[in-house]
């Protein structure tokens, strides 16, 4: 049965001061952007944000909520592997222990308390997206804005630790064992509230991280 809890805080779109090292990503946006012919303003409107929060991110002097920075690149056509990493084919099928690459949840902010190993690396024609998410304990969604949607459905199975994972105005305590599957159109996210680290392995599709 789902424990109930507060409903997250509404959505904002507070942005943090860039690292100098990711400006790059607001260049990746804007040609983007200028690829598919949009205005900001028509960028804005179809990404439900503020049009001087977009100039902000595409001139590097603001970084987007994780939120925010999914509703953009889903106008553009994009998918989080797009716009960080290149694409990679691996020279067989097997992936070994300690080669897979491994990211900060949110890849504008190195030091997330978040980390996803990619059990799948990024390729264009892959249909499918597999990843093991490390998450620290106090780490994860705390406002509604934490929330994500995408295209797609995907189940979670946990390894260990306990989480919170939240889908729609529902929040589920899971431990080690258990699964979770949802279409991922439904605003979703997790929370470790334990003193301990937890993992969970994520397949979705299509790929979107």
């Amino acid at each position: 049965m789902p424990r109930h809890k507060s409903s997250p805080t509404a959505p904002t779109e507070e942005a943090d001061e860039p690292p100098a090292d990711d400006v790059h990503i607001g260049r990746r946006l804007r040609h983007a952007r200028l690829t598919h012919r949009l205005t900001l303003r028509q960028l804005a409107e179809q990404a439900e944000c503020s049009e001087s929060m977009l100039s902000k991110i595409e001139n590097g002097r603001a970084l987007p909520s994780m939120a925010t920075l999914y509703r953009v690149i889903k106008v553009l056509g994009l998918t989080m592997g797009q716009l960080f990493t290149n694409a990679h084919r691996p020279a067989g099928i097997i992936s070994r222990a300690g080669e897979r690459a491994i990211l900060p949840i949110h890849p504008l902010r190195p030091n997330s308390d978040t980390r996803v190993e990619q059990l799948i690396p990024y390729d264009p024609s892959h249909l499918l997206e597999g990843s093991i998410h490390l998450i620290a304990p106090g780490a994860g969604a705390q406002t509604r804005e934490d929330l994500i949607t995408h295209e797609g459905e995907e189940v979670g199975y946990v390894v260990e630790g306990t989480l919170e994972i939240i889908v729609g105005k529902e929040r589920y305590t899971v431990s080690a064992g258990d699964s979770a599957h949802f279409r991922s159109e439904i605003p979703h996210g997790y929370f470790n509230p334990g003193p301990e680290p937890a993992r969970i392995i994520v397949i979705n599709t299509p790929p979107t991280f």
